[in-house]
């Protein structure tokens, strides 16, 4: 039975937020990727455009999200699903660190506005 446990999680950090990979390819996963995202306060990360569907859980905090040029405002437990070709960007308005769990499959990338693709290790 494949358990990861937290302390073999593997922590990436980009654009100021937290990456910490439990579910992908190098840990036993075939389709699907998860991790925990951490988005500290005051974070703005930069509008990404992703290729794959993800399912974004926000389990502390609030954030401001926007999709494809509509902002929502979402706060712990609310769940924002974003398709396969849409733009996202994600802010942390507050003064404490936000705690989101995602999940994607196999495969991501991320591209940037300025043309940048990111291939995300942990949704690869």
């Amino acid at each position: 039975m494949p358990v990861i446990r937290s302390s073999d999680a593997v922590t990436h950090e980009i654009h100021g937020a937290r990456f910490v990979s439990y579910a992908n390819p190098r840990t036993g996963s075939k389709e699907l990727c998860a991790w925990r995202g951490e988005i500290p306060a005051g974070t703005k990360a930069p509008a990404h455009t992703v290729s794959r569907e993800e399912i974004f859980l926000l389990l502390i905090g609030e954030l401001l999200i926007t999709l494809d040029g509509r902002t929502e405002r979402v706060t712990a437990g609310d769940t924002v699903i974003v398709g396969p070709g849409s733009t996202l960007a994600v802010e942390n308005p507050t003064d404490h660190t936000a705690v989101s769990w995602v999940t994607t499959s196999v495969g991501l990338e991320a591209e940037l506005a300025d043309g940048t693709l990111l291939t995300p290790p942990w949704a690869n």
